[in-house]
């Protein structure tokens, strides 16, 4: 491998685009210059010269499995600076040419596992361009190509996944967090299929290429981490849900999908009463076909979905307004590392229910917030305790190891802890800074904590003591005064389960008036040890086999599985062959090789299954499969 530098580099702070000319300018104070840390998941040395802006040309070959074409890179380089390490990962490279033309030496180095090989580009003697001529490979982890049998439309499909470190398996690029990028790009296509980006120019007509393709172009002059650089191709509609959002999904999706996702709009006006302008200019959504990895990905101005969210009453939309939050907390603002992960997704968890409670009440947040609590609760139990920090220390380990409840979770409670001791409106007048002094920045815990200290803390002892950051961000587990939100909503559902396993027959329980939530913590509250007639009263009463709901399907496998409850393995099957969400999928395959009876039907269902699911998805289940 290239050596890489070990002192921290020196960063100028990226200068973002407001959407509108009287938002908060991008930059502050604090942002004229940045110490970025070392990247241990990136080969990249932006000190001597770093990718600014990408430009893509690029082929997608549908039989090949292959994207193929150009990426002209736009580099700030030192006056010294004589090459520039980009981070590849399976690419095959052609060659390298200047913008003159002239051919550049590069050398592809040793390929590692996890991080790829680095490529080494000679810089020209003038000239701020080059373009990487190169192939993806078939096996590409971000990128993931459907037959039509794996589509609701019956057409091809493909769909980008870079988070964490597999955009370097699609783009020639510096692949770390705190690089931000502007893109463009020209994506040609089969002109059956549309192509849509997290970018400008989705729903513009695209230009007729060689007669049978479509070449449709797209920009983003707003500087982004490259794992947000997104790309999907398929047979899509589009449906307008208000002025500023509407969702795209295959034809036979794409009415549910904008019944589904008909409060957007009022979400984004609660989320910028909160905290500033929403700065991405349209929030639209794509609802990807059912092996997405993820609830979703927060990729700008067009959010990727599961459809395993379609619930068909809206219980399901928290997940939109997580992903819509991030728009601020990890899209504006941004983990320079995956070592700091959490200043993504806690803050961007905390303001989802800030969202939620403002949208839909206070009653619903709370219970939100008590299933939070719940699932961090466990995770601190199976977790060691140097994975219980919020600042990891993740080199040599695959990022996807710090996404867990430490960094949603732990990180919200940590974000609400603050609010709770300095009061709402003084930490919502903090928060609100925040953003607007870091904006289109990347950021670190010891980043955040200074600034902490200078616009919030401001001196008060105190309420230093009583915010305690070291302890929250580097030690381990929950420290003592850890605020818990108690739902009465979720007593009184506690009571009915108990009822139920007393005797009390399902129909008695309040079943038909609870939401999906309330439903959920009902099964979840079972005692562990069901007998089978109880299995069937609860399963006949409900439907819960038949269920379209997913979080209350996913509830009731689990349950099922711990009773070895026969009757509910066809419809686990499948569940698990029909979506690849691995928050569902992953939980259930290691409860099922967890014993003598599940193990059996693990492999059986996993054999048909995993052709089907993304490599993010395979990847978690195979390692899980091989350790049970």
């Amino acid at each position: 491998m290239i050596a890489r530098l070990s002192l921290l580099v020196l960063l100028f702070a990226a200068v973002g685009c407001s959407s509108s000319a009287d938002e908060t300018p991008t930059t502050g104070p604090a942002a004229d210059a940045f110490e970025l840390p070392q990247d241990v998941h990136s080969y990249a040395v932006p000190g001597q010269a770093r990718v600014t802006h990408v430009a893509l040309d690029l082929d997608a070959d549908f039989d090949a499995q292959v994207l193929r074409g150009t990426a002209t890179l736009t580099i700030d380089r030192a006056e010294d600076a004589s090459e520039i390490v980009l981070d590849t990962r399976d690419l095959t490279i052609q060659r390298v040419t200047a913008a003159d033309g002239a051919e550049l030496a590069f050398e592809v180095g040793e390929a590692d596992d996890l991080l790829g090989a680095p490529l080494t580009v000679q810089l020209p003697e003038a000239g701020d361009t080059i373009t990487v001529e190169y192939e993806t490979s078939p096996e590409a982890a971000a990128v993931q190509w459907l037959s039509p049998q794996q589509t609701a439309s019956g057409q091809p499909f493909l769909f980008t996944q870079g988070q964490a470190i597999l955009t370097r398996t699609w783009i020639p690029t510096q692949d770390s967090p705190g690089i931000r990028q502007t893109y463009e790009a020209d994506i040609t296509v089969p002109a059956s299929l549309t192509a849509v980006m997290s970018a400008e120019g989705n729903g513009t007509e695209g230009e007729g290429v060689d007669g049978d393709r479509m070449r449709y172009s797209f920009s983003l002059d707003q500087a982004i981490p490259p794992y947000l650089i997104a790309l999907a191709i398929g047979e899509l509609e589009f449906r307008e849900i208000g002025p500023r959002s509407g969702v795209w999904a295959e034809p036979s999706v794409v009415e549910a999908a904008q019944n589904e996702f008909a409060d957007v709009e009022e979400m984004m006006d609660a989320a910028e009463a909160l905290y500033g302008p929403y700065r991405w200019g349209r929030y639209d959504i794509l609802v990807l076909p059912a092996s997405f990895p993820f609830g979703g990905m927060e990729n700008p101005l067009l959010t990727f979905a599961t459809p395993t969210i379609l619930a068909g009453d809206r219980s399901l939309v928290s997940l939109v307004a997580h992903e819509l939050a991030h728009s601020w907390s990890g899209n504006l603002v941004t983990n320079a590392t995956w070592d700091d992960f959490w200043l993504n997704e806690g803050f961007t968890s905390y303001f989802e229910n800030r969202i939620m409670e403002s949208v839909y009440g206070a009653e619903y947040a709370q219970m939100l917030e008590s299933l939070s609590r719940t699932g961090l609760d466990q995770e601190l139990q199976e977790l060691d305790e140097a994975d219980q920090h919020l600042h990891l220390a993740l080199e040599g380990r695959d990022p996807d190891d710090g996404m867990n409840a430490i960094a949603y979770d732990k990180g919200a409670l940590f974000v609400r802890h603050m609010e709770t001791v300095a009061g709402r409106e003084r930490f919502d007048e903090y928060l609100r800074g925040y953003f607007d002094r870091y904006a289109f920045q990347p950021m670190t815990a010891e980043r955040f904590v200074a600034d902490l200290n200078e616009h919030l803390i401001q001196g008060d002892a105190e309420l230093a003591e009583a915010i305690n950051a070291d302890a929250w961000i580097y030690g381990p587990g929950l420290p003592e005064g850890a605020p818990r939100v108690e739902s009465e909503a979720f007593a009184r559902v506690e009571e009915q389960a108990a009822a139920f396993a007393s005797g009390t027959a399902p129909a008695e329980t309040g079943w038909g008036e609870w939401s999906t939530h309330e439903r959920v913590h009902f099964l979840q509250s079972l005692p562990d040890e069901l007998t089978d007639e109880q299995l069937a009263e609860l399963n006949g009463a409900f439907g819960l086999n038949e269920t379209g709901n997913s979080e209350i399907r996913f509830a009731w496998m689990k349950v099922a599985i711990a009773n070895e409850y026969e009757p509910a393995v066809a419809s686990l099957e499948a569940f698990l062959t029909e979506q690849g969400r691995r928050k569902f999928v992953l939980p259930l395959f290691e409860d099922l090789a967890a014993s003598e009876w599940g193990r059996p039907i693990a492999d059986r269902i996993y054999a048909e299954a995993r052709p089907g699911y993304h490599t993010i998805t395979s990847g978690s289940v195979d390692a899980a499969l091989a350790d049970a």
